[in-house]
């Protein structure tokens, strides 16, 4: 085989490239077919795009949590949707070896006045004590002063919505004051998080703010339970300890499970997750339908051409190969336009939405072997007539 290798390449490069020739010939037709490829390439690009922005910006929190195991609810459903449970279990965490901090965190939603439109919007707020570095975050970790004072907050500078003029003023260190529950608060620094399919915007405070914006929350009812372990403890250990020994009313997680539990939600029980990934079957469905449609109607305009070199003893392998390498081409060729248009509607969606939408190596080349597939599939259907071609029915 390897000896023969040399030959069969030779022959390649002489090898009369019909199936090019056959395309270029009605370029009209192969303008379209092009276009048809890009269009479903696009749809795929978009769909995978708005699909993993869905699960990177709703896991932002999760991954900027400063903790080696979480705590949570049994009936938690995702970050916007937490059970509370008791602020004890902390207290008994403490008592395992190998743990080293046990801090609550407190979650919730509210609605406030945006202090640059005066118009009710919806933040989502996050509390803990300012004397421990609860996020991965330098720029919450370099304010931490400023949030142990009443009533002040730190506000999320990628969050949705118009807050341009608002952001400008605290870039000049002027603070700028706002109503929430017919309380004042003071947005007194910025951090950078981003908004997310969750929520619009993220505010950042102290604990004890917390609790007066939500007075009817119990202090002992926490959110989320931060677990740090000690230097050399192994988490998976811990966990395994954590969850023998704490009560049914609490679920432990490592940091990692606890960002795959909320990509979890929206991959399988959030509907969102569910019509990106149809959309995604649905743009390829569309471009097979449209690479099969020129290549059926290419086959059947050729067809007593194919006759005639199956009558001169081509077989039907020879044929098959010119479709195959039709498909082949306006895979690739498609794809060109079909990666270059996304990648500005990327930044035009991410401009509009504050969202996490860009282009990934691996997505392009994700969607350039569904392009492959896509026309080599169509490919494989356009020739079922060909090889049932019979050269004396012909004429």
């Amino acid at each position: 085989m390897i000896e023969k290798m040399p030959q069969l390449i030779r022959q390649f490069q002489h090898r009369t490239p019909l199936g090019w020739l056959q395309l270029s010939h009605e370029k009209s037709r192969f303008l379209v077919a092009l276009a048809g490829i890009a269009f479903a390439d696009v749809l795929m690009f978009m769909q995978l795009g708005f699909q993993s922005s869905l699960y990177d910006s709703n896991t932002r929190v999760n991954r900027a949590i400063s903790a080696d195991i979480i705590l949570l609810s049994p009936k938690a459903l995702n970050l916007q949707n937490l059970s509370t449970f008791s602020r004890r279990r902390l207290l008994q965490a403490m008592d395992i070896p190998g743990v080293q901090r046990a801090e609550a965190l407190y979650i919730n939603s509210i609605t406030w006045r945006n202090p640059q439109t005066r118009l009710n919007a919806t933040v989502q707020v996050l509390g803990f004590d300012p004397d421990q570095s609860t996020f991965n975050l330098l720029q919450v970790n370099q304010q931490l002063d400023k949030i142990k004072l009443p009533d002040v907050i730190l506000f999320d500078r990628g969050s949705r919505g118009k807050y341009a003029e608002v952001i400008a003023q605290l870039d000049q260190g002027v603070y700028v004051t706002t109503e929430v529950e017919r309380r004042t608060l003071t947005i007194a620094g910025l951090f950078s998080l981003g908004a997310s399919f969750g929520a619009d915007a993220n505010v950042i405070t102290s604990d004890q703010t917390f609790l007066r914006l939500f007075p009817r929350r119990d202090a002992a009812s926490i959110s989320l339970g931060l677990i740090g372990l000690k230097p050399g403890c192994e988490p998976q250990k811990a966990v395994a300890v954590l969850r023998s020994h704490l009560p049914q009313d609490v679920r432990v997680l490592t940091a990692e499970e606890f960002v795959q539990f909320e990509e979890n939600y929206w991959r399988t029980a959030s509907p969102v997750g569910f019509v990106f990934g149809l959309g995604t079957a649905m743009a390829f469905v569309v471009g097979v339908v449209i690479v099969y449609q020129v290549l059926s109607t290419d086959v059947n305009a050729h067809l007593r051409e194919y006759a005639t070199f199956k009558a001169m003893g081509y077989h039907n392998s020879y044929l098959l190969s010119v479709v195959f390498e039709e498909a082949i081409i306006l895979a690739l060729l498609g794809f060109i336009p079909g990666t270059l248009l996304p990648i500005g509607l990327y930044a035009l969606a991410a401009q509009a939405t504050a969202l996490p939408i860009y282009m990934t190596f691996a997505r392009a080349i994700l969607v350039l072997t569904l392009t492959v597939v896509m026309c080599m599939l169509s490919g494989a259907i356009a020739t079922r007539k060909l090889q049932s071609a019979d050269p004396a029915d012909m004429f």
